[in-house]
């Protein structure tokens, strides 16, 4: 990918926020992703942009406060004409290094079981489903739980 990758910052936010639920063709994302993960979760979180500075994509995840060897990829965003780039790949290795460096060795993510390109590409980064979770997000709102070892 020409551009860059770098570590999310609060101001980014507002980027981001004006993209997610067009990128979800319509779905109501939004309040899955409030500013807080902008604030707290600098570290472990990237955006993507285009040579002109363009936002592309973006994955907001961190550590882990429960288990010292997990860490979380909370969201994934990838713009509709960046999707099979390799971007998502790129934006997930880059997580996956910085988490490692922090001594993880497990990464957790969850998706929809209805969203089958998203189960597929998680399964080809070498995530596995352990299970779905019936109303995990609330009732009718089953989700994937999947785990990645990274050591």
């Amino acid at each position: 990918m020409s551009g860059q990758i770098r570590h999310a910052n609060p101001s980014d936010y507002g980027r981001v926020i004006q993209h997610v639920n067009a990128w979800w063709g319509g779905r109501d994302m939004a309040p899955m992703l409030p500013k807080l993960f902008f604030l707290h979760f600098e570290g472990t979180s990237f955006v993507a942009e285009d040579d002109e500075g363009k936002l592309v994509a973006f994955l907001i995840g961190f550590l882990s406060q429960t288990d010292p060897e997990e860490a979380y990829i909370h969201f994934v965003g990838v713009a509709p004409s960046h999707r099979g780039s390799g971007i998502g790949r790129e934006l997930y290795g880059r997580f996956f290094e910085v988490v490692a460096n922090e001594g993880r060795t497990r990464v957790r993510c969850v998706t929809s079981p209805v969203n089958e390109g998203s189960v597929a590409f998680h399964e080809s980064l070498g995530f596995v489903s352990e299970r779905v979770a019936e109303d995990y997000d609330g009732p009718g709102q089953d989700r994937v739980l999947f785990v990645k070892q990274l050591a």
